[in-house]
């Protein structure tokens, strides 16, 4: 270890952090006390295996541990506005921040926007169309009319209903991944790769629960009988009907997204490393 290095060790959940000082000891948020104090290398460690955070851009070592001696004895710790990241990363680059608790709210956040857009696409199917309601001739009424919104039919209906929560989930991936100049190359290209295969993943995910309306139902292809049949099938899987299979195939691209993307993001930093 050299001093000045961002350390961390994870616990569970989350991950715990502080600033090596170079001479056995590291100054952090203790977890106990809830202040900033320099203790040993042991003490902070607690047994556990410790990591260096990899910076492409931050300052002097000198500057590191200035920051960090200035702000010993402060307690006021803040699980979500100042914890023991937000200390070391602001040591490190002067940017206060929490890699933890922004992907936590960016996870958390488009989780359950994600879930209202599913409800809310269920709701329009059933009041979209000719036929009210969630009956048979209900939800393929209003496929096809959001459907004929776009210039198509039931089947463009699935679609376009699936695109609201595929956004969702995709702006919420890219604030995970986002870019940030003072990380490594390595990961700042990885997080690019998780960008773009999450848009890929929206688009394969809406196709895939198209073929899986074709394919499933005791009706193949993509008529009327098709759809009807298919989106019972599908619906089938979670011991529902038509209406769960609706909702499966609009949460599809969403999943879908969320998947290839954090999938690409981390396969892309294995090869890398």
């Amino acid at each position: 270890m050299k001093i000045g290095n961002h350390v961390y060790f994870n616990y569970g959940g989350y991950s715990h952090h502080g600033i090596d000082c170079g001479d056995g000891t590291v100054i952090h948020y203790t977890k106990n006390q809830g202040n900033i104090s320099r203790v040993s290398w042991d003490s902070f460690a607690s047994g556990k295996i410790v990591f260096v955070r990899e910076y492409g851009n931050c300052d002097l070592p000198d500057v590191v541990i200035q920051r960090a001696e200035s702000r010993l004895g402060e307690n006021i710790y803040d699980l979500f506005g100042n914890n023991c990241e937000h200390f070391a990363t602001w040591c490190k680059t002067g940017i206060h921040a929490s890699e933890q608790v922004k992907n936590a709210g960016a996870a958390t956040g488009g989780a359950s926007v994600s879930g209202a857009a599913v409800a809310g696409s269920i709701g329009v199917v059933s009041a979209a169309g000719a036929a009210a309601g969630l009956s048979g001739a209900g939800i393929m009424s209003g496929l096809a009319t959001v459907g004929g919104i776009v210039g198509g039919g039931a089947v463009a209906g699935i679609g376009a209903l699936g695109m609201a929560p595929a956004a969702i989930t995709t702006l919420a991936m890219n604030s995970v991944l986002e870019d940030n100049e003072n990380l490594t190359s390595e990961e700042r290209e990885a997080r690019a790769v998780g960008r773009t295969m999450t848009t890929v993943g929206a688009a394969a995910g809406t196709a895939g629960a198209v073929g899986a309306v074709a394919a499933a139902g005791s009706v193949a292809g993509l008529s009327a009988a098709g759809i009807t049949s298919g989106l019972a099938a599908v619906g089938a899987t979670v011991g529902g009907g038509m209406a769960a299979g609706v909702a499966i195939t609009v949460a599809a691209p969403a999943v879908a997204a969320a998947a290839v993307g954090y999938g690409a993001y981390c396969f892309w930093k294995w090869i890398s490393e």
